[in-house]
């Protein structure tokens, strides 16, 4: 008798003739054909192994003495071993014929990249069977705790699945069809968590939308997923959803998960009213729903910024995103909450990837605690939310690190002379040790532990982070200054990278091995490589693996951009690999300047080296995309208002520190801009003439330059929620600067005071 419900056997498509692999505990493989009579195997024995070729899965029927269903009783959570292949209810089996590894359709399934690796090789499973398996396993742990007042208000594991079961069926109640939208829209929350699991569990795709979306952005994301229910957080996104509501034929309900509601309308509803929906939903029927999901169908949708276009629904799998948490998890050495239970405090924006792989998939798969920010954390806030939870793990974009590290310069100037020399020694001493580690060496000086002491572990307690193994950045490029920084005081930011086509990651660098500026190697179980090399070894990096998407939702032919024949995910991205196998990524194709006289300049390196050399510039944006020179656009370090996050008029007190130093009395943006303070101008020129000198040629020396009156920020449009530039926003926003480069026919020279 089968001691699980269902049997995987996996078709392979290989040039030899059809035959499924299965292999027993002993290592034994038996070669199958499918068309001929399985062998009577005791499924407990069985784990799937598969030649590195495609591979799409079929099921064998379990024995008739099997009770699959049991509507009269809660539904009971199966034992799951790590030896047992993790099954599916029954389900029809899908057509082998014709299936592809990308599709554009809602409704399709693809092939899924099975290969024989140890990780790639893993049996696939929806949500649902991953959050089985972390209930059986740690049912009673903290899974996510939200702070209400002065209390943190805890949910275990247990009740989590419970309130997304209950989730689902009030989406089944209010009418949500199979592979239909549930947008979301709202700051992280337990509500959040749930609406998106619920979701899943009821057969409908799960659709963060981005909070700082228009009404017409969230319109367009609405109509795109055919939302039948879209989840607000409060009135302020409840009226962008209202304002269109007439204009998403397939929308059915809107639910509000804080506050009262202004007023009562048809079809809305509060998340208390909305949870007792689903009361009369018997459990057979949610079952019968889940039962019925496939790993390789799609659960989610996560929505590109569309800083080049429209937003794309990037369609990811149960599979694409069950696989990259194990995957990712074991290539960090992420802690079952068995032996330490890893925490982290969820702050970026779910949707988009990073945030739902770490704070949503990694946590539920290895059962850590995920803490709840407050809605102002980018705007101060987070810093004692860091304190208070002192994570395990923290992801911050580099933005986040670049502003804790103005903040620390700004402490640190105030301190008395005594503590800043130490802290001067101990940084240099830091930094020493650190680089000789990540180039290998072990040992640490008595030295290092003594700025240990004195130093960095108050530094960490200060921050929040006394606790952290594991601090990590990506979604846009750093600094090496940045780096360097943190890395002095003996916290490694370590570079991840991948895109919303790759589930979240795809390279990550790791304590015993990373390199400064690198976005180290390839997670276990993927494969990189770099398109049409040029003589540096740079081209167009490529990925694959069981992470890489299914495709663009109703966009062939922008999935077939994206995924070639083969099936690699060309990431638009620019790198080259050094002799140790360390990516770097240089730019991106579609940022790539070629100017007038065909040079090809990646913006980033230059934009970057700018900054580090004048640390009272913000943000720096490079012009030259068909031009005879490179010109730039710069911004100045200012304050940030708390409340409504535009940039003020203030410098920052690094800014200010800055001016100070170079003789400039000015503590004002507006002191500064238009030539008003000549030692300010005559520093950047500095600053720019010193990254020209170590140009290659002259096309790729900066000629001219603009300090712009207001900084870049996420409510002025220049930048996307996880602060990455959107340069054709810039660039139509400030196009009469621009223009003004080029008003003169010939190649200017440098000169240190730019056109106003």
């Amino acid at each position: 008798m089968f001691s699980s419900m269902y049997l995987f056997v996996v078709t392979l498509q290989c040039e030899t003739d059809m035959a499924a692999v299965i292999s027993n505990s002993s290592g034994t493989e038996l070669y199958v054909d499918p068309t001929k009579a399985i062998p009577d195997l005791c499924i407990n024995d069985v784990v799937l192994s598969t030649p590195p070729c495609y591979a799409e899965e079929t099921l064998v029927q379990p024995s008739a003495e099997i009770n699959t269903s049991n509507s009269s009783e809660k539904p009971i959570v199966p034992e799951i071993s790590s030896s047992d292949v993790m099954v599916h209810s029954a389900v029809e089996n899908l057509p082998t014929s014709d299936m592809k590894l990308w599709t554009a359709q809602r409704d399709s399934a693809v092939k899924l990249r099975l290969e024989d690796s140890d990780v790639a090789s893993l049996p696939p499973v929806t949500i649902h069977q991953l959050f089985q398996e972390t209930v059986n396993k740690y049912g009673d742990y903290v899974a996510l705790a939200s702070k209400q007042g002065d209390q943190w208000h805890k949910m275990s594991y247990k009740q989590y699945y419970e309130q997304c079961r209950i989730a689902a069926k009030g989406f089944i109640k209010l009418g949500l069809e199979r592979y239909h939208g549930v947008g979301i829209l709202g700051f992280n929350s337990a509500e959040w968590f749930i609406a998106d699991v619920g979701a899943i569990f009821a057969g409908g795709f799960a659709v963060g939308i981005y909070t700082t979306n228009s009404a017409e952005a969230c319109h367009y994301v609405a109509q795109n997923c055919e939302a039948n229910i879209i989840v607000v957080e409060n009135q302020k996104q409840l009226q962008k959803i209202l304002q269109v509501q007439d204009q998403l034929p397939h929308l059915k309900a809107i639910i509000q998960y804080k506050d009262e509601l202004k007023e009562k309308r048809p079809n809305l509803y509060t998340w208390k009213e909305f949870m007792q929906l689903g009361k009369d939903i018997p459990d057979s029927q949610l079952d019968q729903i889940i039962s019925s999901q496939k790993p390789n169908q799609c659960c989610t949708l996560i929505y590109t910024s569309g800083t080049t276009g429209q937003p794309k629904g990037v369609m990811l799998s149960h599979d694409n995103i069950t696989w990259t948490a194990a995957a990712a998890g074991k290539t960090v050495r992420l802690r079952e909450a068995t032996d330490l239970q890893e925490i982290v405090v969820s702050y970026l924006p779910l949707s988009h990837i990073a945030a739902q792989m770490i704070d949503i998939w990694l946590t539920m798969k290895y059962g850590g605690a995920t803490y709840f920010a407050q809605p102002d954390a980018l705007k101060g806030s987070l810093a004692i939310t860091l304190r208070e939870v002192r994570p395990t793990a923290f992801m911050g974009v580099p933005r986040v690190w670049e502003k804790m590290q103005e903040k620390m310069k700004a402490v640190g100037a105030k301190s008395s002379t005594i503590k800043r020399k130490m802290a001067t020694w101990a940084k240099g001493v830091g930094l020493e040790t650190n680089l000789k580690k990540m180039n290998g060496s072990t040992p640490h000086p008595m030295k290092y532990h003594v700025a240990n002491k004195l130093v960095f572990k108050k530094v960490r307690k200060a921050l929040g982070l006394d606790r952290c193994t594991k601090c990590y950045t990506g979604a846009a490029p750093i600094t090496k200054d940045t780096l360097e920084f943190f890395l002095s005081l003996n916290i490694p930011v370590y570079e991840l990278y991948g895109m919303s086509e790759s589930s979240g990651p795809h390279t990550i660098s790791l304590p015993d091995a990373f390199r400064i500026t690198s976005c180290g190697k390839v997670i276990s179980g993927c494969k990189t490589k770099i398109h049409q090399p040029d003589s540096d070894g740079s081209g167009e990096i490529l990925f694959w693996g069981r992470h890489v998407f299914m495709g663009y939702l109703n966009m062939e032919d922008k999935t077939h951009e994206s995924l070639d024949e083969e099936g690699w995910l060309h990431s638009g991205d620019i790198g080259k690999h050094d002799e140790n196998g360390f990516l770097y990524i240089t730019g991106r194709i579609k940022e790539l300047i070629i100017t007038a006289g065909g040079e090809n300049i990646p913006p980033v390196p230059t934009e970057d080296a700018v900054k580090e050399q004048v640390p009272i510039i913000s943000n720096a944006m490079l012009i030259g995309d068909k031009k005879k020179f490179l010109s730039m656009l710069l911004t100045l370090k200012c304050n940030v208002n708390a409340d409504t996050g535009e940039p003020e008029d203030e410098l920052t007190p690094e800014a200010i520190q800055f001016c100070r130093q170079i003789g400039s009395k000015a503590t004002l943006v507006s002191d500064i801009v238009g030539g008003k303070d000549t030692a300010v101008y005559a520093a950047i020129q500095e600053g720019v003439n010193s990254v020209n000198e170590k140009s290659t040629s002259n096309a790729q020396k900066v000629q001219k330059w603009l300090i712009l009156e207001k900084d870049f920020s996420i409510t002025g449009g220049e930048l996307g929620p996880t602060m990455k530039l959107k340069r054709p926003v810039v660039a139509k926003m400030y196009k009469d600067q621009i223009d003004s480069f080029y008003q003169d026919a010939g190649t200017p020279t440098e000169n240190f005071t730019p056109p106003k």
